[in-house]
């Protein structure tokens, strides 16, 4: 732990990242509890209801594709599902735990668990730009940056 390292501009960037990260944690959680809420339900009247609400045409294409898929998931896919959705809550949360105290760990953890989906991220932007996209992509992009910032060697003046 480095916490005499840290200026007070560091320290509230920390913080504001270990909310960005709770903040992660908290919605994959709450999805995960949703995906346990669909178990012992017929996810093709589901799926079905779900187009008909966002007043989408169940003919075409996609919305057909989706309506399809949700008639051949099972209850140990969701299972699955839901257990991953609380492992990566469990690493989000741990992840803002250690940055919220300002340990040196959780800023290379940090570093190293953005930047692993940079790529992927551009590649999304790639093949065709949104501006959820953009918008994830740049401020992954701050988060990493910010991190790599603190993480360099103190030769700054």
């Amino acid at each position: 732990m480095r916490k005499n390292a840290k200026t007070f501009g560091q320290f509230k960037g920390l913080r504001v990242v270990a909310l960005l990260e709770g903040a992660k944690g908290t919605i994959v959680l709450l999805t995960g509890f949703g995906i346990l809420a669909l178990i012992h339900k017929d996810l093709h009247h589901v799926a079905e209801q779900l187009v008909q609400h966002l007043h989408i045409n169940p003919a075409r294409h996609y919305p057909r594709i989706f309506i399809d898929a949700a008639q051949r998931v099972t209850d140990l896919q969701l299972w699955g599902l839901a257990l991953s959705a609380l492992g990566y809550a469990i690493v989000r949360f741990v992840e803002a735990y250690g940055l919220w105290k300002r340990m040196s760990w959780a800023e290379w953890f940090g570093l190293l668990t953005g930047g692993m989906y940079i790529p992927v991220e551009l590649f999304e932007v790639m093949r065709g730009v949104t501006w959820p996209k953009v918008s994830i992509l740049i401020v992954n992009l701050g988060v990493v940056g910010y991190l790599a910032f603190i993480l360099l060697p103190a030769k700054r003046k």
